[in-house]
């Protein structure tokens, strides 16, 4: 089995903006090349919105070097870009937004969503660009959940959905620009120890948004948990879910970039000059 080299759990939560509740699960400045290319997700857990005429999320705001994945559980959230991308994710839905270049962006509570009221739980997923492009012209991919393929794990009802990548012969609607797989999994509360295969050399994690799970019948990891796998060796591992619970988690694996990586708020390089020079093309108007 591939064997499990970290596991990390924080349920200590902070704001983004006025809307986003968040936990940061992992992040590039503590864990640097060992999440490459991932860099960091941020997962705001269930909870209610109360109605409100007012608006929440984050106001316009710049990114440079890399994408954002925003996959949507509940609720909704309104995307626009200076791009002209945008649109609304409702559950299952999810956007991919690749700043390259430069790009400003704001996400919102959805109209709608503000006025209702009701469940909210999203993640997003920084995934870094290789050098390369990161000076690529930004877009935006909306990807509704009829877009997204299901394959079904059992009959108890698990499955997993292919947002990016390939799992068997399913490939997933999102276009990358380096490889990498994201898939978002279920597994039933009846269901027993499952395996999954992953290509040797990939960066390897697994985050659990909800639940338990028994990893390698070794290791017991709880919700709010991300668990790194070595990347050489063993492509395969398995996953039963604990305590009697379903277990919905995502499994993220990537080819490492191996470039350096400098990184100031919104802006990812691989130089602090590349760095300096998003300020001052962002301070400049030039996004």
């Amino acid at each position: 089995m591939k064997k499990v080299i970290g596991v990390y759990r924080n349920d200590q939560k902070h704001w983004v903006g006025d809307g986003f509740h968040v936990s940061t699960l992992f992040s590039y400045d503590k864990l640097g090349q060992t999440l490459s290319p991932f860099l960091l997700l941020d997962y705001a857990a269930e909870q209610y919105i109360e109605p409100s005429v007012t608006q929440k999320g984050v106001g316009q705001h710049p990114h440079r070097g890399f994408e954002t994945v925003t996959i949507a559980y509940q609720g909704e959230v309104t995307h626009k870009d200076s791009q002209g991308g945008g649109g609304t994710i409702k559950a299952g839905d999810v956007q991919w937004m690749t700043a390259g270049s430069g790009i400003l962006h704001e996400e919102f509570h959805s109209k709608d969503f503000t006025e209702k009221g009701g469940n909210f739980e999203m993640i997003q997923l920084w995934v870094n660009l290789p050098a390369k492009e990161k000076m690529t012209l930004g877009h935006y991919q909306a990807i509704t959940s009829e877009d997204i393929p299901v394959i079904s794990l059992d009959k108890h009802g698990s499955f997993l959905r292919v947002i990016a990548g390939q799992y068997s012969d399913q490939k997933g609607s999102a276009k990358t620009l380096s490889p990498l797989n994201v898939w978002d999994v279920e597994l039933a509360s009846e269901s027993s120890s499952y395996r999954f295969t992953v290509p040797k050399g990939h960066t390897t994690l697994v985050v659990v948004r909800q639940g338990a799970l028994e990893v390698n019948d070794s290791h017991i990891v709880k919700d709010h948990t991300v668990i790194i796998f070595e990347k050489d060796g063993e492509t395969d591992f398995e996953l039963k879910p604990s305590n009697g619970q379903k277990a919905s988690f995502l499994i993220l694996t990537g080819e490492p970039l191996n470039e350096p990586i400098q990184g100031y708020g919104p802006f990812v390089m691989n130089t602090q000059a590349e760095i300096i020079q998003a300020f001052q093309d962002f301070q400049s108007g030039k996004f």
